[in-house]
């Protein structure tokens, strides 16, 4: 068995080959879920992505004898960096075979790539940043990721602790049945809430879309600002998101806080696309928008993704409003269980808010880190 080598990812074929291992990697894994083909492409292949308005990224691919056996993504976020006043470096994007030989080469590249960038330590995996796909599952293997949500074999955590990266902080994921729903208990909160502060609680306006979006973005990156990590959107990255998940949003499902007319809050759920994208393990595009569209009415299950509320409110149940009225609407719409994730582990009000609703943790995703 040959040494493993490293290289850049320099043109479109290798690109291909970085954005095709995992369809290697995990062919004999029954819950793996492929990720949007065409969505990775933009990420990747063009300089457009507004990302690359504050960011930058470097592909690599190991290979041994010639055949990918890993890759991994070196990023600096300059937002992040400025926000935080830190010199940080970013690992994502990261697969291997189980051979620490290659998961050391690639990390150990990506640590080059960095500290040459003014990177004092690296953290990851971030695909490319917190407000995308992070996190490496370390509980919770025994069913497939929801949408928007990162899988991995249980010997990634021994490759990229044996590369010498410690945790840095754990993102904990809920899950909430229909029948283990608290539903008097919660729904006296929300009322709480709703009484006392006057919030009032809506769907978003689809024919409003772009003045919404617009005032969700400014909550967004307020509610966000004290929270481990964060990085906020730039008004192109956030409108470029939320155009594309557009399609896919229920408007039942997308709901504003608000009090006075002010918006204090807001929930965005979307339903398990994944669930669709599990029957086909295609690249071909027009298969797979079939599979989609064939399998998408069966979906049964919803994934609350964003959860914002101005600091002033936090205390004043808006949140457990807000999931009370998500779940209401979402067991109207027949789905029949709910993940809310990503959650910090030191986030004790929302999750106390969670289990108060009957939520139990189900999952554990682990950021690491390394000087």
């Amino acid at each position: 068995m040959g040494t493993a080598e490293i290289t850049l990812v320099k043109n479109s074929k290798e690109l291909r080959e970085f954005l095709a291992l995992p369809y290697l990697l995990y062919k004999e894994d029954p819950y793996w879920v492929q990720p949007l083909w065409t969505v990775q492409k933009q990420l990747f292949e063009s300089r457009n992505h507004p990302f690359y308005g504050h960011g930058e990224i470097q592909c690599y691919l190991a290979r041994r004898d010639g055949r990918p056996v890993g890759r991994i993504a070196a990023i600096v976020d300059h937002d992040f960096n400025r926000v935080h006043k830190e010199s940080a470096g970013f690992f994502g994007f990261f697969e291997s075979i189980n051979d620490p030989e290659v998961s050391r080469a690639l990390l150990e590249a990506t640590r080059d790539w960095v500290s040459g960038h003014g990177a004092g330590f690296i953290r990851g995996p971030m695909n490319p940043s917190a407000n995308y796909e992070c996190g490496l599952l370390i509980e919770g293997f025994a069913s497939p990721p929801q949408i928007m949500m990162t899988y991995n074999p249980q010997y990634y955590a021994e490759l990229i602790e044996g590369a010498g990266f410690r945790r840095a902080k754990d993102l904990y994921s809920f899950y909430l049945s229909a029948d283990d729903l608290m539903v008097e208990r919660a729904e006296r909160i929300a009322r709480q809430a709703l009484e006392n502060k006057g919030v009032r609680i809506r769907p978003i306006e689809m024919k409003n879309f772009e003045s919404e979006a617009q005032r969700v973005w400014e909550v967004y990156n307020s509610a966000w600002s004290s929270n481990w990590g964060f990085v906020p959107m730039t008004r192109e990255e956030f409108f470029f998101l939320a155009r594309e998940l557009k399609d896919i949003a229920v408007p039942d499902l997308v709901l504003m806080a608000e009090v006075s007319g002010r918006l204090i809050g807001f929930l965005l759920a979307l339903p398990d696309i994944n669930q669709a994208l599990r029957h086909t393990r295609s690249r071909f595009l027009p298969l797979l928008l079939l599979n989609v569209l064939y399998h998408k009415r069966s979906i049964r299950s919803m994934r609350v993704v964003l959860l914002g509320v101005l600091e002033e409110f936090r205390s004043t149940g808006v949140a457990a409003a807000l999931y009370t009225e998500t779940i209401r609407r979402g067991l109207r719409l027949g789905y029949r269980d709910c993940e809310m994730s990503w959650v910090l582990d030191d986030n004790v009000l929302m999750i106390r808010s969670i289990e108060l609703l009957g939520g139990r943790r189900f999952k554990t995703y682990r950021i690491y880190e390394r000087e």
